[in-house]
């Protein structure tokens, strides 16, 4: 049984008749472009063919309730009266509704059943699945105009302001907006797309997408997220600038030797990494796969010497993919210290592939990864409506 209609027969069940939608939003793999959101940059993610189902109908007062599949519980909240009561997944589906109201929507209360299969904290937001299927739910009961690039930026609100993590517009833009078979180009400054369609192999074989969950994992609110956040605005201001998105590489090494070396280190990649997010979309609108596979080892050598946001066992498991027949390039992705890789490989030889890196990983590490073979999915949509 899908999730689809998991959520569909226990809505059924709970409250013996149909819901009146269903809406699902995916979580996303971040090809590379990491840690340059929040500095104004380029990001290369796709959305990803998990996500967040939701079952809902709407109700004639205020009251929101959700029930969670996956966690057993049920969130309940009035929209006259939202309050912070502890952290935990009912918090994000609050702030949406915060941010919504806070921007001048009217807003209409709902039930539903929720369920869905984005790994927890593994750095393929099931956040921001969970926000902006949300946000979906909220459009479809209220009855206003679905904007995904406003749906983004609001349900990045909610996650900044009422849930208290500080995370750029990525991941919230690809799950409001992505399409099928494409990872999207995002400009975080202006939030302009570009969809580019998965390169090919030389062969003409496709290429996949393979997720390589580490299973070690780092929680995002008390990591060193801020940390570097507040190290890149220092390099900024530094150099004068509103986001190091405005730095080019000329003048970074220009002044370097009046950076601090950490600062030193925290610029480079930011900088570096818009000029390979760049390069790997025309790589990808020029068919080539070798390419997009080579920047995104660099990207991992920046991430792990100059941004310093790796573990051993994405390194390990990085360096693993890196030898296997077939793969183009693998790398870190998401926020970092734990969670996931990601490698591009030839569709041939996925299945070999998928075992000789569980095997040796778990030989190097003693840890037994999570593999998932993705493809580039479509952003928050209503799925089904009776």
């Amino acid at each position: 049984m899908s999730l689809q209609e998991h959520v569909t027969a226990v809505f059924t069940e709970k409250y013996g008749t149909t819901p009146s939608l269903v809406v699902q939003a995916p979580g996303r793999v971040n090809l590379i472009g990491e840690h340059t959101d929040y500095n104004d940059g380029f990001v290369l993610p796709m959305a990803i063919d998990r996500g967040i189902w939701l079952a809902l109908r709407p109700r004639d007062d205020d009251q929101v309730s959700v029930h969670s599949l996956d966690f057993g519980v049920t969130a309940v909240f009035h929209l006259n009266d939202l309050q912070h009561t502890k952290s935990g997944w009912g918090e994000y589906i609050k702030g949406v509704a915060w941010a919504l109201q806070e921007a001048g929507y009217t807003l209409h209360g709902w039930e539903g059943v929720m369920a869905g299969n984005v790994p927890k904290g593994a750095g393929l937001s099931s956040s921001a699945a969970l926000e902006l299927a949300t946000a979906r739910a909220f459009q479809q009961v209220s009855r206003f105009a679905w904007d995904a690039a406003q749906m983004a930026k609001l349900s990045q609100k909610a996650e900044n302001k009422w849930v208290g993590v500080n995370c750029g517009i990525m991941d919230q833009m690809i799950s409001a907006a992505g399409e099928a078979d494409h990872a999207l180009l995002i400009d975080c400054r202006s939030l302009e797309t570009q969809l580019v369609p998965l390169p090919p192999a030389l062969d003409g074989s496709g290429t996949a997408v393979v997720i390589l969950d580490t299973t070690t994992r780092r929680g995002l609110v008390d990591s060193a997220y801020n940390e570097r956040r507040q190290q890149c605005e220092a390099a900024a201001a530094h150099f004068g600038v509103p986001a190091l998105r405005d730095v080019s590489i000329s003048e970074f090494l220009a002044e370097a030797d009046n950076l601090d070396p950490v600062t030193r280190r925290r610029a480079k990649h930011v900088i570096t990494e818009n000029l390979r997010t760049l390069n790997a979309a025309k790589a990808m609108q020029n068919a080539d796969a070798d390419l997009l596979g080579q920047l995104m080892n660099e990207s991992h050598i920046s991430m792990r010497d100059d941004f310093e946001i790796t573990n051993n066992e994405l390194n390990i498991m990085v360096a693993v993919a890196q030898t296997q027949r077939g793969c183009f390039g693998a790398r870190m992705t998401g926020g970092g210290f734990g969670g996931c890789a990601v490698a591009l490989v030839h569709e041939g030889v996925v299945d070999g592939f998928v075992t000789a890196v569980a095997q040796q990983y778990q030989q190097q590490t003693g840890l037994s990864p999570k593999i998932y073979v993705c493809q580039p999915s479509a952003g928050a949509a209503v799925v089904a409506h009776n």
